[in-house]
């Protein structure tokens, strides 16, 4: 047969992407708010037989929770974020605890990256809002998205075989007032609150040596006298005009004449 000419037609990433959710290769996680678009997402996901990882956001999940579970997606709310636009006038802080309830495979995320730092705070609040026990809300932020994401194998929980990658409180890690001893990353401990502790007096004690040392050297360099400095002053002095001279003379009981100890030149001295 004989070979064709010309160059090899050009590869299309968006179509690829297409592609491997076609053939379920690759999950959606789709920035949802409202019913409507959900429902309308979840009927065309049925029709082409797509695979939808987790619904985003979904801050009317709770209106559509039924239909979420029995499709077998997962959903990742705000905690309590509603009205700040048109698409969030519905939502309400019950969300994530509804869904959980009806079945729902429910996590917690923030768009705000200070929160995003106090996720189990975030997931506290479904148990104030929606009255889900305290290890119903941990879930929200701990083995729940892992499943979300595929990767539950590995973290998500503490389990032989995973990842180990905690963190070790001083009380209940839903309390506003808890706090981190230890912090451990792939078996590692990166942060433990004792040893920091001490740590920070030591730094402390170093940079104290560290000021007195260069204030030292500060103080010999401000005492010798540079070269050229008396030349330089009797130059001015010479050059002055008369003029100038009367009128600082007539300003010195308002502004001083350079020589008092509130000014620089006073200081100085």
């Amino acid at each position: 047969m004989k070979k064709k000419d010309g160059l090899p037609p050009r590869r299309d990433l968006q179509l690829e992407a297409l592609l491997e959710i076609v053939t379920g290769k690759r999950l959606i996680h789709c920035h949802s708010y409202r019913q409507d678009e959900v429902l309308m997402l979840l009927r065309l996901a049925s029709d082409f037989k797509i695979r939808i990882g987790t619904l985003q956001h979904i801050l009317e999940g709770y209106k559509v929770a039924g239909e979420i579970a029995h499709a077998g997606i997962g959903a990742s709310s705000f905690a309590d974020w509603w009205g700040y636009k048109f698409e969030a006038f519905d939502a309400i802080p019950d969300n994530p605890a509804m869904m959980h309830k009806q079945g729902v495979l429910t996590s917690v995320n923030s768009d705000s990256s200070d929160l995003a730092r106090r996720l189990n705070t975030e997931a506290a609040k479904s148990m104030k809002y929606g009255g889900l026990t305290a290890d119903d809300a941990l879930k929200l932020v701990t083995i729940n998205p892992a499943k979300q994401l595929r990767i539950d194998a590995k973290t998500g929980s503490l389990e032989p075989g995973k990842d180990a990658d905690f963190v070790v409180w001083n009380g209940p890690p839903l309390s506003n007032y808890a706090s981190v001893n230890q912090t451990w990353i792939d078996g590692r401990k990166y942060f433990d609150r004792a040893e920091d502790a001490e740590a920070r007096k030591t730094f402390a004690t170093q940079r104290e040596a560290l000021v007195q040392k260069a204030l030292t050297e500060r103080l010999k360099d401000l005492g010798k006298p540079k070269d050229g400095d008396d030349k330089k002053s009797e130059d001015k002095e010479a050059n002055t005009p008369p003029g100038d001279a009367h009128r600082a003379h007539e300003l010195a009981p308002l502004y001083g004449d350079g020589h008092d100890k509130h000014t620089c030149m006073g200081a100085e001295k």
